[in-house]
C-alpha cells in the first residue's frame, strides 16, 4: 500500500511526541513493504519552534537519526488532490488545521480511492470541545483514538462513522537498553512543561523527592517558565533543555532511575493514557516510579513493571529503596521492559493498524498482515 500521514511534524519532536510513535509506525509499515509519506505545515508550531530554539542543524539531523523516513512540507499552494491520488490509506493528525481536515474528507467523498482515518492523540476533546466537535468528520472511514476512553468520548458524541482504540507504544529500534554506558546520575526525567497541566505535579512527585533525598538529577524538556526553573535549581536539579528523541535512550542508559507524570486532563478526563514516555522508559529497561494514573486498561502490571506513588512521599520511599536496592531495580527495570516487547512496540501498532484497515474495508488486507519476530 501506498500510505501518507498527514502529521504535525514527523521531522521535529519539540514538545511533539507524537512524532517519536509516528517514526516508529512508518519504520514498521516500510519494513512490511508499505510505501510511506509523512506529509507536515512548512510552517508547523513544533518545527518553527525548534529552528528557532536549536537551529537547521536539528532539523538537518533527522535523516541521519531516521534513514529510510520520508517527510515533505506542505504551503498554502499544495496540490493535496494530487497527492492522495494514488494513495490507499492516508491518516489525518488531529493538530491538522480544520480546512485541511474537512478538504481530505471531501476529497474522499468525491471518489478519493484511499481509506481516510483520522487519529487523535491528545485530550483537546474534553479540554478544547468545541475544536473537536467542529471538525468534519462525516466522511472519513474512521477515527484512530490512542485510548479506549477517549474512544468512548467519540462514540458518545456521535464524531465519526468508526472509532478504535490504537495506543502509542514504544519505537524498540531506536528505545532500547544501553547496560554498557557508565552512570552519570541518579535520576533524569524527559518531559516537558506543558502549559501548566502538570505544574503542581512536577513538584509533587519530581522537585520535592529529589530535594529532599538530595539526588543527582536532571531534566530534559522545553517551555518551561522562569519560576519552574528557579524550583528545579534550588532541588538542585539541573536543567538541560530540549533533547533530540534519538539522544534519549543514552540519557535513560546514564541514570538509574526515571518517573513519569502524567498531565492532569488524563488523569481526571481520560483515565488509561499514559505518555509515550512511559513506553520508552520501559522499553530502555530503566526502573521507573509513576505518579497516579489509572491503568483501565491492564496495559502494563503495576507493582511488577514499574511502582506507583500516591504521593510525594511514597515517591520519595521507591525511589530511595529502588536506589539502595540494585536487585530490586533490575527486576523492576526487566519486567517493564518484558511487557513492552510483549504488547507494547511499534511493530505491534504496525500490525494492528493493518488489521483495523482490513476491518474498515471489509476485505483482505492489501498486504497480509504480519507478526515475524514479535516476542
Amino acid at each position: 500500500m501506498k500510505i501518507i500521514f498527514y502529521t504535525h511534524s514527523l521531522m521535529s519532536d519539540w514538545n511533539h511526541g507524537n512524532a517519536h510513535f509516528l517514526r516508529g509506525v512508518m519504520r514498521e509499515l516500510a519494513r512490511l513493504g508499505h510505501e510511506v509519506l509523512a506529509l507536515e505545515p512548512a510552517d508547523g508550531w513544533s518545527r518553527a519552534n525548534l529552528l528557532a530554539d536549536q537551529g537547521p542543524a536539528a532539523l538537518a539531523r533527522f535523516s541521519a537519526d531516521f534513514p529510510g523516513l520520508a517527510s515533505q512540507t506542505y504551503g498554502t499552494d499544495f496540490d493535496h488532490a494530487a497527492a492522495t491520488a494514488d494513495a490507499d490509506l492516508v491518516i489525518v493528525h488531529e493538530w491538522t488545521a480544520p480546512a485541511l481536515v474537512a478538504l481530505l474528507g471531501r476529497l474522499r467523498r468525491q471518489g478519493g480511492g484511499f481509506t481516510l482515518l483520522f487519529h487523535d492523540t491528545h485530550h483537546r476533546a474534553v479540554s478544547a470541545l468545541p475544536e473537536i466537535a467542529g471538525l468534519n468528520l462525516g466522511d472519513y472511514d474512521g477515527v484512530l483514538a490512542f485510548g479506549e476512553a477517549l474512544r468512548q468520548r467519540y462514540l458518545s458524541a456521535g464524531w465519526g462513522r468508526r472509532v478504535f482504540t490504537w495506543h502509542e507504544a514504544a519505537d524498540t529500534a531506536l528505545f532500547r537498553p544501553w547496560p554498557d554506558l557508565d552512570k552519570q546520575g541518579d535520576l533524569v526525567w524527559i518531559g516537558n512543561w506543558g502549559d501548566d497541566e502538570r505544574s503542581a505535579e512536577i513538584d509533587q512527585y519530581l522537585v520535592e523527592p529529589v530535594r529532599r533525598l538530595g539526588l543527582a538529577a536532571c531534566v530534559h524538556g522545553v517551555r518551561y517558565p522562569a519560576d519552574a526553573l528557579t524550583r528545579l535549581a534550588g532541588a538542585g536539579i539541573r536543567y538541560r533543555g530540549w533533547i533530540a528523541n534519538a539522544d534519549v535512550p543514552h540519557a535513560f542508559a546514564r541514570h538509574r532511575v526515571t518517573v513519569h507524570i502524567p498531565r492532569r486532563p488524563y488523569v481526571e478526563s481520560l483515565p488509561g493514557i499514559p505518555t509515550i514516555r512511559m513506553f520508552e522508559a520501559l522499553a530502555c529497561g530503566i526502573p521507573l516510579v509513576s505518579a497516579p494514573w489509572q491503568d483501565v486498561e491492564g496495559l502494563f502490571r503495576p507493582g511488577r513493571d514499574f511502582l506507583f506513588a500516591r504521593n510525594g512521599w511514597e515517591m520519595q520511599r521507591h525511589l530511595s529503596a529502588l536506589l539502595a536496592d540494585r536487585a530490586m531495580a533490575a527486576e523492576l527495570a526487566a519486567s517493564g521492559l518484558a511487557t513492552i516487547q510483549a504488547a507494547h512496540t511499534c511493530r505491534h501498532r504496525a500490525a494492528e493498524l493493518l488489521g483495523i484497515v482490513a476491518q474498515v474495508r471489509g476485505g483482505p488486507l492489501v498486504a497480509p498482515l504480519a507478526l515475524e519476530g514479535v516476542a
